[in-house]
């Protein structure tokens, strides 16, 4: 990689997103933090930060983004929008945005950087998923399934790079409190419910709730990417959070 690498960092205006674009400016790279509606005052100024419209699901706007960043050592595919709600009371179209932006969308920026990667036989891309492709939990199987199918693309896909010295691997965190998964569902929710399972449904809820297992933070999840960004020897799945951790163990 160049003497400041740049990384390119999809879903930045909350969460994991914006803490991992913090982490990278902190460490001296050039960050190219990108999201829906670009918004000043988030990322402390920096002349090595770039803020850059982008819609993971619109095909225009990942070109637009990648066209105005520029060469790039480093990909991490963070964009995601959740979905809890039993299936069976589940909009299409709600089901369809989940795949749309989680599993396509990273599908489709992925792509859309590759060509430089292979060009310079250099580059990783990293996708961030998710805990609960390692142990199920209800009321998430849309989200579940839109995750683990990044999970099978990332580990198919490292295959194929590997010829040309470009890496690919996987961050999956655990449950966080902290971050705005809930607010970030609750519009597809909405129109996402069924009668049977209401009661069902409560109960899941107050369970989450009141678990006292341990959750992930958002410093476990930016050092996770930064060990899947920078080491080369960083094993395809790293888990992220001691939830997490412990999942991967069992």
């Amino acid at each position: 990689m160049s003497a400041i690498s740049t990384v390119l960092i999809t879903g930045c205006s909350s969460g994991f997103g914006l803490e991992t674009a913090r982490f990278f400016l902190d460490k001296g790279w050039r960050v190219v933090a990108t999201m829906r509606t670009p918004r000043e005052g988030l990322l402390p100024p920096s002349d090595r930060l770039r803020l850059l419209a982008l819609d993971v699901t619109d095909a225009d706007s990942i070109r637009r983004c990648v066209e105005a960043a520029g060469p790039i050592d480093a990909l991490v595919n963070n964009a995601g929008v959740g979905l809890l709600a039993p299936l069976e009371g589940m909009a299409l179209p709600s089901v369809r945005e989940v795949f749309e932006t989680n599993t396509f969308g990273t599908m489709a920026m992925t792509q859309a950087v590759l060509p430089q990667f292979r060009q310079r036989r250099a580059g990783v891309v990293v996708n961030v998923t998710s805990s609960v492709t390692l142990k199920p939990l209800p009321l998430l199987s849309v989200y579940t399934a839109s995750k683990a199918a990044v999970n099978a693309f990332t580990e198919s896909l490292a295959l194929e790079l590997e010829p040309f010295h470009v890496r690919a691997r996987l961050v999956l965190p655990g449950r966080a409190p902290s971050t705005r998964f809930g607010d970030n569902a609750r519009p597809r929710m909405a129109g996402s419910t069924h009668e049977a399972y209401a009661d069902f449904t409560q109960r899941v809820f107050a369970a989450v709730r009141d678990t006292a297992t341990p959750v992930t933070y958002a410093q476990d999840v930016v050092e996770a990417v930064w060990r899947a960004v920078t080491d080369p020897a960083a094993p395809m799945r790293i888990p992220a959070g001691a939830d997490a951790v412990a999942l991967a163990q069992a």
